[in-house]
């Protein structure tokens, strides 16, 4: 008799039953089975791996301690039926800060056309800096230099005393004596017939702007588009920003206590029928831009732009890029309605701006200060009445043609951190999952199999 080595208490612990070598059964199946195992198992380990050294966007939401610093505004809008020579921009805020007229400096203004298939294309492009008369700066500040010369200015300014002092000039005390009202260049006659509250039109018969080539500038460009693209700084407070027709200006009068308005000449748009503010929004967005936009990855975000882009009568499937859709959700946009009087049309925009800031992983890249926001839409007939597609709906009546963006800014701030998402603990433990779950799934698969295999054999046998 053989000696046996005495079994160890932990045989009995023992979940995991042998069987010998002689009774295994191997098949072929059970081999391809296995292959396909450890080829699936082997892709699923790789993205493991690539989870756990992807970078991703990490957001926390704090109370926005910055409100002090000034907020980009960068913007590439094409308006193709209406002339650089009558857009204006202006943007106001809460806080009674006004910034006109930003159109005639800084910015980018290219004259376009409409061709006969709809297709916009550049005439020219200016930066040269023009003021509203247009003619260059140097050109005015030569003309108020002309001490002979007093250009008149058509009734809008009482310019009665000029005739006294001229006629008493050798003879007038000091304090008699006063300053010659004159309106020397085209913009200065504006100015007057703004401040007098006149129609100013396209400056036809005016002297001062026949000579300096404005009214044959406004006829000559009346049927063109304009582009404009430029940045502005905000205050983070709310405001507007409007696109309108004419020269803007304030509305008050302090003996008679009127409360101020904003308002713009609009006398030479309504001149001309064919124009209109349909446009095409190439990209507008808040802040400084992001590098690499694209390829920034959110951790478990998903969502759509909140706008539809396409036109009035396009619903948007959310196929872009999440950072692209929260920090500039109108790019692309085409507002251009049919069946319409686009002349009257007012096309307002509502804008929740939410600053925020992204930090990388890597410390020695500077962190971007952003903006990121959504937006609504709605458009109305300056004549008012029912809604085309909602009769309940009366619109109100009156307003200045234009494109109107309103934001809000919102007290709370997002922080996008650049951080790792899985630790090692995570990473092992998706590996162990990864292998369990395939080998669980192969072992199941190949006894189907083999029982499948056996029962065909057995009923063939009969």
């Amino acid at each position: 008799m053989l000696n046996r080595r005495p079994k160890s208490r932990l045989v009995s612990f023992d979940a995991f039953t042998k069987t010998e070598e002689d009774v295994r059964i191997r098949t072929n199946t059970g081999g391809l089975i296995t292959i396909l195992s450890m080829i699936i198992g082997l892709m699923l380990l790789s993205r493991e791996w690539y989870q756990f050294n992807e970078l991703s966007i990490v957001p926390q939401v704090v109370v926005d301690r910055d409100r002090h610093l000034k907020l980009d505004l960068n913007f590439d809008i094409t308006f193709p039926y209406i002339s650089c020579d009558i857009l204006t921009m202006d943007i106001m805020d809460q806080a009674g800060d006004l910034q006109l007229d930003l159109l005639e400096s800084g910015f980018t203004k290219t004259r376009v056309a409409v061709d006969e298939l709809g297709r916009i294309h550049d005439i020219e492009s200016s930066v040269e800096e023009f003021q509203p008369g247009g003619v260059k700066k140097e050109q005015n500040e030569k003309r108020r230099d002309t001490s002979e010369y007093c250009g008149s200015c058509y009734g809008a300014i009482d310019q009665q005393n000029n005739n006294n002092n001229n006629n008493n000039n050798e003879n007038l005390d000091n304090n008699n004596n006063r300053e010659r009202v004159c309106c020397q260049t085209c913009d200065e006659v504006h100015e007057a017939y703004l401040k007098a509250g006149w129609a100013f039109y396209d400056g036809a018969e005016i002297g001062q702007c026949e000579r300096e080539g404005y009214v044959s500038k406004i006829r000559n460009h009346i049927n063109e588009g304009c582009r404009v693209k430029g940045k502005a700084k905000l205050n983070r407070i709310d405001g507007e920003i409007h696109f309108a027709p004419g020269k803007s200006y304030e509305n008050y009068n302090l003996n008679r206590r009127t409360i101020s308005t904003h308002v713009h000449d609009t006398s030479l748009y309504f001149k001309y029928g064919q124009l209109n503010f349909n446009h095409i929004i190439n990209h507008f967005s808040f802040g400084s831009k992001v590098e690499n936009i694209d390829k920034i990855k959110f951790h478990g975000a998903k969502q759509g732009n909140g706008i539809n882009n396409k036109g009035d009568n396009y619903d948007n499937d959310g196929g872009a890029n999440l950072s692209t859709m929260v920090l500039s959700p109108m790019d692309g946009r085409v507002v251009m309605p049919k069946n319409r009087e686009s002349h009257y049309m007012l096309y307002s925009y509502f804008a929740k701006i939410v600053p925020t800031r992204y930090e990388y992983f890597n410390s020695r890249r500077k962190s971007v200060e952003t903006a990121q926001f959504s937006v609504t839409y709605h458009d109305r007939s300056l004549r008012g009445g029912r809604d085309e597609d909602h009769p309940t709906t009366l619109h109100a009546r009156g307003g200045i043609p234009g494109v109107y963006i309103r934001y809000e800014m919102s007290p709370v701030k997002v922080i996008n951190r650049e951080a790792y998402i899985k630790s090692w603990s995570n990473f092992l433990l998706g590996c162990i999952t990864t292998i369990g779950s395939v080998l669980a799934v192969a072992t199941v698969s190949d006894r189907v199999f083999y029982k499948a295999q056996q029962k065909l054999l057995g009923k063939k046998r009969k």
